[in-house]
C-alpha cells in the first residue's frame, strides 16, 4: 500500500488547521477593514458573523485543494476569503426569522440578534457582494474569470439557495417518509444546499493552482462525499449533541419536521452512510500523492467531528 493510500487520522487535518486558521482570519479581519463610504454599524455586523470563531472547513479547502495541484497556499487566499463571505453571509440569512428563526450561531447571539433584523439581511447582502470583489482582486488571471463564474453557480439558484428553498420547501409541507424516493430527494437538496459550497471551495483551489481536467474531476467527486457527509453528521448532532457543544440550538430539526437523514434513513443507517461516503471520498484521491494527505485526514475529522 502506498503511503498516500492510508488513511489519515483526523489529527492531521486538526494541525494544519492550527497552521492555516491564523493565515485565513487575518485575511479575512484585512478584507473587511472597510473604507469610509462603509457605514460603521454595517462593517460591525459583517466582522460579527464573519470573524466568529468556525472551523473555517470550507476556506481550508480552497488551501488544500491548491497545495494538493501544486499550488500555493498564499495564491489561494483571495478565494477562500470569498468562499468563507458566502458561507457566513448565508448563515446570517439562514438565522432570521424568516427562515431557521436562531437566536445563537457560534456561540455568540446571530447577527440579527446583535444588530436588527434590516441590519442583518443588509450585512448578508454586504458580504455577498464583497466575496465577488474580493476574488475578482485577488486572484491572479487565468484563473480569475473561472473562479468568479465557478463561485456564483454554486451559491446561484441552482446550488445553495436553491437547495435552501427545496429544504424550506420540504418542511413547510411536510414531507418525510422513507424509501428511496424520500431519500434521493434529501441527497438532492444537500448536494446543493451544503454540498455545492464544498465542492466549489476545492474547485477555487484547484482553479487558481491550474489543475487539470483530471484533478477537477477527482476532487469534485471528493466533494460530493464530503458534501454529504457533512450533512449526516450535521443532521445527526442535532439529534445527539448539546447546545454547549454546538454553540447554537440543537433538536430543532425534529421540532420544525425537518427533512434530515436520521428521520429518513434512522441514526444506525446514517452513521454507515457517512462511513461509506468517507471511504468513496478517500478513493476519489488514490490519483493524488501526499500533498493529498491533509483532504485524507480533513474527510475522517468531518466523519468524527462532535460540534
Amino acid at each position: 500500500m502506498n503511503d498516500q493510500a492510508v488513511p489519515q487520522k483526523a489529527s492531521s487535518f486538526a494541525a494544519f488547521a492550527r497552521s492555516a486558521g491564523p493565515q485565513i482570519d487575518a485575511a479575512l479581519d484585512a478584507c473587511t477593514r472597510l473604507g469610509d463610504g462603509c457605514p460603521t454599524k454595517l462593517r460591525e455586523a459583517m466582522r460579527h458573523s464573519l470573524l466568529a470563531p468556525g472551523k473555517r472547513i470550507r476556506p481550508m479547502l480552497v488551501l488544500l485543494a491548491a497545495k494538493s495541484c501544486g499550488g500555493t497556499c498564499d495564491a489561494a487566499i483571495p478565494a477562500a476569503c470569498a468562499v468563507e463571505m458566502i458561507h457566513a453571509y448565508s448563515l446570517i440569512h439562514d438565522d432570521l426569522p424568516a427562515l431557521d428563526n436562531d437566536d445563537l450561531r457560534r456561540g455568540r447571539p446571530t447577527c440579527h440578534k446583535a444588530f436588527d433584523e434590516a441590519t442583518a439581511i443588509l450585512a448578508g447582502d454586504a458580504l455577498l457582494t464583497l466575496a465577488f470583489e474580493t476574488l475578482a482582486q485577488g486572484v491572479q488571471p487565468p484563473a480569475t474569470a473561472s473562479c468568479c463564474a465557478a463561485l456564483a453557480e454554486a451559491a446561484g439558484p441552482c446550488g445553495m439557495v436553491g437547495g435552501q428553498v427545496d429544504d424550506l420547501e420540504s418542511e413547510r409541507k411536510g414531507e418525510g417518509g422513507r424509501g428511496k424516493a424520500a431519500i434521493g430527494h434529501l441527497e438532492s437538496i444537500h448536494r446543493r444546499k451544503t454540498g455545492a459550497m464544498i465542492r466549489v471551495s476545492l474547485r477555487l483551489g484547484a482553479l487558481v493552482a491550474g489543475a487539470d481536467a483530471e484533478q477537477l474531476a477527482a476532487l469534485d467527486t471528493y466533494g460530493t462525499c464530503l458534501g454529504l457527509t457533512f450533512q449526516i453528521t450535521d443532521d445527526l448532532l442535532d439529534v445527539r449533541s448539546t447546545e454547549v457543544a454546538m454553540g447554537k440550538r440543537v433538536g430543532k430539526d425534529a421540532a420544525h419536521g425537518k427533512l434530515t437523514f436520521p428521520s429518513v434513513l434512522g441514526v444506525d443507517e446514517s452513521v454507515r452512510r457517512a462511513r461509506e461516503l468517507t471511504t468513496a471520498a478517500h478513493d476519489a484521491l488514490a490519483s493524488f500523492g501526499p500533498e493529498a494527505n491533509e483532504l485524507r485526514a480533513l474527510a475522517q475529522y468531518v466523519l468524527e467531528r462532535n460540534h
